[in-house]
């Protein structure tokens, strides 16, 4: 009887742990709510409670579903606080210290991941930042329980470039800031890609098709003449008494992920949804998409549609860091910004044959809605640039401007179009600024055109009100252009009066 009596106890106690109201750990105290929108609040609870959530003079009240998953959206909120929020079931939560402004998710590779803590003994603006507390900065990692205050202790362990980025943007901005993260060091973007949403993207599809018809065609027909002259081998090794050598694997099928496709999204991206943020800062690249036959920009739009879809709060705003980091001189190589920056170079006499779909990619990425890149060709370069303080404020400048707008430019110069009469190539930029200017040397320089024959030849370059004029003897006839075309490019010398550099670009697609 006494055994029956204890095992009921513990039913009992297992029901009532199991009724109990859970939160997931993004909502904790200390934690920031996004202002200006609907604000979804969830959790856990008995299949069928009433879960009530309060915050300011909001009361919203909610009933757990059959597996016991219950959410509630709280109205657009003002920036603010702190205050406290309270959910209310079979048991009552309390979070102290939440404040409303503005929150941003930062992901991607190792210069996302990456803590303050690594870069601040080479970064003296960031080094000074992290000594700081900063009441109104709050802080939280994938895997993390809870959201932290920025302070000595809690900055050294959080993304370098993240924390950079927000700091001035709680600075500009007057309203506290919230940082999540998830990143992982040396990862594909197709580990950041739901499965499903690359199944049903269109683009990546096709381009699935295409490598099937294509690349993978050539991949197999040379498999097959490896597997026969694996299989005599063999025969020969057997013949001997030798160990037969291993067998050659068969290529990667089209579409196929190295690694789970949208496990790393699973694990450190999932978690946070659908907590309402304002956008997401994307510093990935250096390693490709892992997925066979199908590019990074046909990549990041499946994943940019995809993270859209799960929050289901619109096309938020989706900031990239320009890839691969750094290879152009700046205006001002003094300043903190751009300190690391390439020194600025001589034209070189042989031009650069650049060929590279990597850095193109990156630079189309543009084209997908509502999507802006950071500037980081006058940046620090290297696959870990050292200057993350840099990197920081150069993507809040974009976002100040591109996103909240602010009187502020954020790009370079960047083309828009271009005219040819009489040998000569007229070409117009948006983003110009102040305007045009070229700075160190005595001569703008940096743009090659090319006739029929595909034959590029540095252009000599004038700048005439606020456009760029090319002429080149050795092409009397042009009919393309390049700028700055390489990944490294110290001798591109074209800006705007802002201080930016101008976007590389070409008009062929040889």
């Amino acid at each position: 009887m006494r055994k029956f009596c204890v095992f009921f106890s513990l039913l009992l106690t297992a029901g009532l742990a199991r009724a109990n109201v859970q939160l997931p750990p993004v909502l904790s105290s200390h934690m920031v709510l996004q202002q200006g929108m609907p604000v979804p609040i969830w959790g856990t609870a008995a299949p069928g409670e009433q879960v009530t959530v309060k915050f300011r003079d909001q009361a919203k009240t909610g009933t757990a579903d059959a597996q016991g998953r219950w959410l509630v959206k709280l109205d657009p909120l003002k920036a603010g606080g702190p205050d406290t929020l309270t959910v209310a079931g079979a048991n009552t939560l309390t979070l102290e210290d939440v404040l409303v402004g503005e929150v941003w998710l930062g992901s991607g590779q190792s210069n996302m991941a990456m803590g303050t803590g690594a870069f601040a003994k080479n970064d003296a603006t960031l080094a000074k930042l992290a000594a700081e507390t900063n009441p109104r900065l709050r802080l939280i990692r994938s895997r993390q329980k809870s959201w932290e205050v920025a302070t000595p202790q809690s900055i050294p362990g959080f993304s370098a470039l993240l924390f950079s980025f927000g700091v001035p943007l709680q600075q500009a901005l007057d309203v506290p800031v919230g940082l999540l993260v998830g990143a992982a060091g040396g990862t594909p973007s197709g580990r950041w890609v739901r499965e499903e949403d690359f199944k049903a993207d269109a683009a990546c599809q096709a381009a699935v098709a295409k490598y099937a018809a294509g690349g993978y065609k050539t991949a197999l027909e040379k498999y097959q003449q490896t597997l026969k002259e694996w299989e005599q081998s063999c025969a020969a090794a057997r013949k001997e008494g030798q160990a037969e050598p291993r067998k050659p694997r068969p290529p990667p099928l089209p579409g196929e992920c190295a690694g789970n496709m949208g496990s790393l999204y699973a694990e450190h991206v999932k978690p946070f949804v659908p907590f309402a943020i304002r956008g997401v800062l994307w510093d990935q690249g250096e390693s490709g998409t892992a997925v066979q036959g199908v590019d990074q920009y046909t990549v990041m739009g499946a994943l940019i549609k995809g993270w859209r879809k799960a929050w289901g709060q619109g096309e938020f705003p989706f900031l990239h860091v320009q890839k691969p980091s750094g290879g152009g001189c700046a205006w001002d190589p003094q300043d903190p910004v751009t300190c690391r920056a390439e020194a600025f170079a001589p034209l070189p006499a042989d031009l650069p044959l650049h060929r590279s779909l990597h850095f193109e990619n990156h630079l189309r990425l543009n084209q997908y809605p509502n999507t802006c890149m950071v500037m980081a060709g006058d940046l620090g370069s290297g696959v870990h640039p050292v200057c993350k303080s840099g990197y920081g404020v150069r993507a809040c400048r974009v976002a100040l401007g591109a996103v909240y707008g602010k009187p502020v430019e954020y790009y370079g110069p960047v083309y828009a179009s271009h005219q040819i009469a009489d040998g000569k190539v007229r070409i117009t930029f948006t983003h110009a600024g102040s305007g045009l200017a070229f700075k160190h040397g005595d001569h703008l320089q940096g743009f090659a055109v090319a006739g029929t024959n595909k034959n590029f030849h540095w252009a000599d370059a004038t700048m005439e009100d606020n456009t760029v004029v090319l002429a080149c003897a050795k092409v009397p006839a042009p009919v393309a252009v390049r700028y700055a075309w390489s990944e490294r490019r110290p001798w591109a010398n074209l800006f705007n009066k802002d201080g930016l550099p101008a976007i590389p670009f070409r008009t062929d697609n040889w």
